[in-house]
């Protein structure tokens, strides 16, 4: 089955030279040109992937993104983030407003495509493991066969990336991992990810799953070195 993508931007130039692109290598794409009509095209259909501009009419893209990533029926869905800014501020808005990753315009098709796949790698994993489908900790549980996480029963949103470094911390409790092995782990597929994105994806997982982000009781930090999920839980 074709694996179905969503472009959304208000550059009607961009949106047909993407979907021209994306279609060339096989995707089934959508196409929206505004943020109000990306919601509702969505919610009412299934999609793997959305492309999504930062600037756009009506709702826009980071609050787009915010809504997506709030509730559980889109909150699965990766999304790879348009920006015309550089500004390293609004890369890390867009990572911890949900998105899996970003692009800086201008940039080529071999770039988007090259990040496209990556993203749909790590989330097209899902089902495919055979190491332990449970993993619990203190009031956390982690489902890999479902890609499902609670906590204290209630259900937790996350990103397939925040899903994907959650399991790989939890598999190795205790055990300090460094940015780089992390990179190595989670974002191996992709050539243009920068050290920060891990940091900013560890902040995001304790806002989800800690009672007070500021003192981690799950996710620690050692400083100098890593980070490692605490084993005496």
């Amino acid at each position: 089955m074709k694996k179905r993508i969503i472009v959304v931007d208000d550059e009607r130039d961009i949106v047909e030279l993407l979907s021209y692109n994306l279609k060339k290598e096989g995707f089934d794409v959508e196409c929206s040109y505004d943020g109000e009509d990306a919601l509702k095209k969505i919610k009412g259909a299934r999609f793997d992937l959305i492309v999504l501009d930062l600037m756009l009419p009506g709702i826009q893209g980071m609050e787009l993104c915010r809504m997506l990533k709030g509730v559980e029926q889109t909150a699965s869905i990766p999304i790879i983030m348009l920006t015309a800014k550089s500004d390293e501020v609004d890369k890390v808005l867009g990572l911890e407003m949900g998105a899996d990753d970003y692009i800086t315009k201008p940039f080529s098709n071999k770039e988007l495509l090259a990040r496209v796949r990556a993203v749909l790698r790590r989330t097209g994993q899902r089902g495919t493991t055979t190491i332990q489908n449970i993993l619990r900790a203190g009031d956390i549980e982690l489902d890999a066969e479902t890609y499902m996480v609670s906590k204290k029963g209630a259900t937790v949103n996350l990103s397939a990336t925040e899903f994907k470094l959650l399991h790989y911390l939890m598999q190795r409790r205790g055990r300090v991992l460094t940015r780089d092995m992390l990179l190595d782990a989670v974002w191996r597929d992709e050539a243009y990810v920068e050290p920060r994105t891990v940091d900013v994806h560890i902040r995001r997982l304790r806002e989800h799953i800690e009672d007070d982000p500021a003192r981690p009781v799950y996710i620690k930090t050692r400083r100098g070195l890593g980070y490692y999920f605490e084993d005496n839980l």
